[in-house]
C-alpha cells in the first residue's frame, strides 16, 4: 500500500507539473511577437485569407479560451496540427521522436560504460598516473562545449580519415530497415536487416560520442568521488579484514553503495540528451525532435511547441519517478515513504 500511495503522489505532481508548464508555454509562445496566421498563410496572401486563417486558428478569442480549447483537445489526444508541416502534432512526434530516442540510448550507454568504470578506475587507483590520466580526461570532457567536439569529430574522422560517416541516420544507397518500433537498429535486428544495422551503427557513432562526452566526464568525476567514499567506510574495512580481494571489495562492496550520486547524474543527463540535443543534431544532420522543435519555434509553430514541450515535460518527470524508485533497489534504507 505505500508503494502505491507514492506512485499515485507522484502521479498527482506529474499532472500538476505539467499543467503549471503547459499554462506558462501556452502563455509565452502566444505572447512573443509574430503573426503565425502570416506565417501559415504565406508572404503574398491577402489580408482575407489571413483573417480566414486566424479564425480558423482560433487566434481571435481571449488567450484563456483558447487554452480551455487546447487542454479540451489534448484530453482527447489532439494535440492540434503543425502550423508549418500540415500534419497533426502527434505525427509529427511519433515520426521525429525514435531517431532521437535511439541516439540518446546510444549516448547513455557510452557514458555509464565510460563514466562508472572509468570513475571506479580512477578511485582504486587514487593519486596514480591513471587516476591523473582519468581526471584530466574528465576535465576535458567538461569543459569543452558538445558543438566544438562536434566539429573536431567530424573533421578529424570523417574529413580526414574518412571512417565515419558525417551526416544523416542512414547512408544514401542504403534502403532503411521496415519500420516495427521507429528505432533503426532495432528494427534491423527485428527484421535481420544486418547491412542496415551496420550502416545505422556507423553512423551513429560519431553523434552519439558528441552528445556523450559531456555526460561521461562528469559521471566519471562523480563515480570517482563516491568510490573513494564508500572505500574510507568502515564495512570496506571488515570486508578487507576478511581477506576479500580489492577487486571483490571494490564491485561487490563499494561500488553498488557509490552508484547513488551517479544515479542522479545519469538520470538528468538522459533526461538532457532527449530534450537537449538541438545543436548535437544539427552539427550531424540528425532528423530527430531537437531539430523539429528549433523549426517550430523559428516559424512560431504554437501547436508543434506545445506538444514538444509537454513531451519533454513528462520525460523529466518520469524519468525522476524512476530514478527514485532505483534508489530504494540500490539502498534499501531508503523507501518510498522517506523520499
Amino acid at each position: 500500500m505505500e508503494i502505491l500511495g507514492y506512485i499515485a503522489r507522484r502521479f498527482a505532481f506529474l499532472v500538476f507539473v505539467v499543467a503549471a508548464i503547459s499554462i506558462m508555454m501556452f502563455v509565452i509562445s502566444h505572447i512573443v511577437p509574430g503573426d503565425p496566421a502570416r506565417l501559415a498563410a504565406g508572404p503574398h496572401a491577402q489580408p482575407a485569407v489571413i483573417q480566414r486563417i486566424r479564425d480558423k486558428m482560433g487566434l481571435n478569442r481571449p488567450l484563456w479560451q483558447q487554452y480551455l480549447i487546447y487542454i479540451r483537445n489534448l484530453l482527447h489526444g489532439d494535440l492540434g496540427q503543425s502550423f508549418r508541416t500540415h500534419r497533426p502534432v502527434l505525427s509529427d512526434l511519433l515520426t521525429y521522436f525514435p531517431a532521437t530516442i535511439e541516439l540518446a540510448f546510444i549516448a547513455i550507454l557510452m557514458s555509464i560504460g565510460v563514466g562508472v568504470f572509468g570513475g571506479m578506475i580512477a578511485a582504486a587507483n587514487k593519486d596514480t598516473i591513471i587516476d591523473h590520466a582519468f581526471r584530466l580526461f574528465a576535465l576535458s570532457g567538461v569543459a569543452m562545449p558538445a558543438f566544438w567536439m562536434g566539429l573536431l569529430l567530424l573533421l578529424f574522422f570523417h574529413s580526414r580519415l574518412s571512417l565515419f560517416p558525417g551526416y544523416g541516420r542512414i547512408g544514401m544507397f542504403v534502403s532503411p530497415p521496415k519500420n516495427v518500433t521507429g528505432l533503426f537498429l532495432l528494427d534491423s535486428i527485428i527484421t535481420g536487416n544486418w547491412i542496415a544495422f551496420r550502416d545505422c551503427l556507423h553512423h551513429i557513432v560519431l553523434p552519439a560520442l558528441t552528445l556523450s562526452y559531456g555526460s561521461l566526464a562528469s559521471i566519471m568525476r562523480v563515480t570517482r568521488s563516491s568510490v573513494l567514499e564508500a572505500l574510507a567506510q568502515d564495512y570496506i574495512r571488515v570486508a578487507r579484514s576478511k581477506g576479500l580481494s580489492n577487486k571483490r571489495v571494490l564491485l561487490k562492496h563499494a561500488l553498488k553503495n557509490a552508484l547513488i550520486s551517479p544515479l542522479t547524474l545519469i538520470g538528468m543527463y538522459f533526461g538532457w540528451m532527449l530534450s537537449g540535443s538541438v545543436m548535437v543534431e544539427a552539427i550531424f544532420g540528425w532528423p530527430g525532435i531537437g531539430q523539429y522543435a528549433l523549426n517550430a519555434i523559428l516559424f512560431l509553430d504554437y501547436n508543434a511547441i506545445m506538444g514538444v514541450t509537454l513531451l519533454f515535460v513528462i520525460i523529466y518527470v518520469i524519468l525522476n519517478f524512476v530514478v527514485d524508485l532505483v534508489y530504494a533497489i540500490l539502498d534499501p534504507r531508503i523507501t518510498v515513504g522517506t523520499q
